[in-house]
């Protein structure tokens, strides 16, 4: 008879056991479903250019430019482009009344040559205009879609705009994310002829 109870308990505790394992699983496999659901529904969109500049407050003159000079859906576009993208301190530094004369309606082809003077066709992080920069003696010209060329250069380690009239130009701030493309903030805005 004790022979039959131990043999009893024994039963009931690997059925206990087994329907614990049982649950255990079917809670493992719940929470790997939900942990895979989370994953699968949880999406980070980087935003396009002007997307990136809109949701910066710092360059406001700059996405008020781009919309004037109707280049809204250009740098919203595939691309990829390379955005060397004035602050709103490098507008700034114009000569008064320059950035409300450029966004005047009539003066929307300037205002156009002079936006799409600083981007370049193609995405370029910092590492690739370095190694462009070290790979050509220490300059390398590159040209916009306006269709001039900007040359990149080193100073004090940092990367150097130079215009086609000889004005200058830092990059402040490198390898902004975009779906587009990439975004270097610089100091000073770089025209052309």
């Amino acid at each position: 008879m004790k022979l039959v109870t131990k043999i009893s308990a024994l039963a009931l505790l690997g059925i206990v056991a087994i329907s614990c394992g049982e649950k255990k699983g079917a809670e493992s496999n719940e929470m790997g479903d939900s942990t895979e659901v989370a994953m699968d529904t949880v999406v980070v969109d980087t935003p396009n250019i002007v997307g990136v500049a809109s949701s910066n407050e710092d360059f406001s003159t700059l996405v008020a430019a781009v919309k004037a000079a109707e280049l809204v859906e250009t740098l919203s576009s595939e691309g990829p482009f390379t955005v060397f993208a004035p602050n709103n301190a490098a507008f700034a530094k114009l000569p008064e009344g320059t950035v409300e004369n450029l966004l005047k309606p009539e003066n929307a082809e300037k205002l156009k040559s002079v936006l799409t003077y600083h981007v370049v066709a193609g995405k370029f992080d910092s590492a690739a205009v370095l190694d462009a920069i070290k790979d050509n003696n220490g300059k390398y010209s590159v040209t916009t879609v306006q269709g001039e060329a900007i040359v990149l250069s080193l100073n004090d380690g940092k990367v150097m705009l130079t215009d086609a009239n000889g004005g200058t130009s830092t990059v402040i701030l490198a390898d902004v994310a975009a779906s587009n493309g990439v975004i270097h903030a610089i100091d000073t805005v770089v025209m052309p002829k």
